[in-house]
């Protein structure tokens, strides 16, 4: 690939991810020049060992559960095991297909891709093998990496990233979380034939979201087959045979597991970036503080996504964020930055679980107990009661003022995913309970509930 010694571009972001596509294709719209390091896959986590073929398997257990509804309901199907390497091809393939894209994107763009890491000098950046880029600005977009506890044994367990080697069910699995990634897992492989439990270090699932839908959640998992174990801290893993034992603060756990999972959250890539030498500060965790426009304590180097301390560790996020620092920065929009009030987010349990705003319990923190109204209902959807499935479903409404203005949506049941993107709307332009009443349901729907709350 050619390269220029010491070219001077007007953006340099490190990371190609899909915060870091993002900002470089932005950018490049607005004529600005632009080069993007890397060493590895375009599209980074989400699309290479997160987001994308997380959904792929999940829609792989999604399909599996409607053929077993649809034998119920008189369809002369045959279930049976996924045939795992089969659809991992196909996975694959759709995920080559992206990188395909990118690629073509970033050429019609005129955007220099290096594929090598890049380490923040004075003025701009060092390639690997010795070459200083210069740029006016450097976007630092190199998101983050499992992480694992540090407990005797845990070379035996394997990450959200060696999920992705798998190929086949394990018979038996232990997950060591209880977050989005855990419960997702969880989900996905009980449906496709493992038997699985999960190790919760707290009283609850996904401690973030609103208590009603988590306890739901729960009991929807239990139903499911799906072992819980709260308040319970894994200590050891141990060799037994061809299998793992896992050791807990309460002892040994009966039985062996196929195979062990840590969920135990994530860290910023913040290692050999060069931030000390430049001044650019980081938090405990090492994460890069960012002000409110993405801005470092180093002038012309930015941060977006889950390299940054904002919190919000979702791929849309950063996507947005870095949009509107592209704005900023080249699109003559000197106020353009993210709005990190209300965003929506999904877990892709079984069924998917969304939310957007407020909890009840920051609800009645910040606004008081005798301002706050809930609205909740929970029910069957069709396809379950048909089937005679116990699947329930829980649609929660949180609302403050004589208004009674809609602060928080949280939704558990089929279609979730989809049904919150337009109620994320509402909820961003302040719509009121009247506003849901005024507006006619669409029958016989889920989506109905909640504009049918009272």
């Amino acid at each position: 690939m050619p390269q220029r010694d010491n070219s001077q571009y007007d953006l340099i972001v490190i990371g190609a991810g899909s915060g870091g596509l993002a900002g470089a294709f932005r950018a490049a719209e607005y004529g600005a020049s632009v080069a993007i390091l890397d060493p590895g896959e375009l599209g980074g986590t989400c699309v290479n060992v997160g987001c994308v073929p997380k959904k792929a398997m999940w829609l792989a257990a999604e399909l599996g559960r409607h053929v077993e509804m649809a034998a119920d309901l008189g369809f002369r199907v045959h279930g049976g095991p996924l045939d795992w390497q089969e659809f991992v091809v196909h996975r694959q393939r759709y995920i080559a297909g992206i990188h395909d894209s990118y690629r073509k994107r970033l050429a019609k763009a005129d955007i220099m891709r290096i594929p090598s890491r890049g380490t923040l000098v004075p003025g701009g950046v060092r390639c690997e093998d010795g070459l200083d880029l210069k740029a006016r600005h450097v976007l630092l977009a190199t998101g983050g990496h499992p992480l694992r506890p540090q407990i005797p044994g845990a070379e035996l367990a394997i990450d959200s990233d060696g999920f992705f080697n798998l190929c086949s069910a394990p018979p038996r699995v232990a997950i060591i979380g209880g977050g989005y990634i855990a419960v997702e897992l969880a989900g996905v492989l009980q449906a496709l034939g493992s038997q699985v439990e999960l190790f919760v270090r707290g009283p609850c699932l996904l401690q973030s979201f609103d208590r009603d839908l988590t306890l739901q959640l729960a009991e929807n998992l239990r139903q499911g087959g799906i072992g819980l174990f709260f308040d319970t801290e894994v200590t050891a893993l141990e060799k037994a045979g061809q299998q793992t034992c896992v050791v807990t603060d309460t002892g040994p756990v009966p039985g062996g597991y196929d195979c062990v999972i840590f969920a135990t959250g994530r860290a910023p890539n913040t290692r050999e970036l060069g931030l000390e030498a430049v001044g650019v500060a980081t938090d405990t965790h090492g994460s890069v503080q960012v002000d409110c426009w993405q801005d470092t304590t180093v002038q012309g180097v930015h941060a977006i996504g889950d390299v940054t301390d904002v919190g919000v560790a979702l791929t849309p996020v950063a996507i947005a964020a870095a949009r509107r620092l592209m704005d900023r920065l080249f699109g003559h929009k000197p106020q353009a930055r993210l709005d990190y009030a209300n965003i929506p987010s999904v877990v892709f349990s079984h069924p998917p679980m969304g939310s957007v705003g407020m909890t009840e319990k920051q609800a009645r923190a910040e606004h008081g107990d005798d301002t706050v109204r809930v609205f909740a209902t929970t029910f069957r959807p069709m396809l379950h009661a048909l089937a005679d499935t116990p699947q329930h479903s829980l649609f929660k409404l949180v609302c403050v003022g004589d208004e009674k203005r809609v602060v928080g949506v949280h939704l558990m049941g089929e279609n979730a995913d989809e049904i919150l993107q337009g109620f994320a709307l509402a909820v961003k332009l302040g719509a009121t309970l009247d506003d849901l009443h005024d507006t006619v349901a669409i029958h016989p729907t889920s989506a109905e509930e909640l504009v049918l709350l009272r």
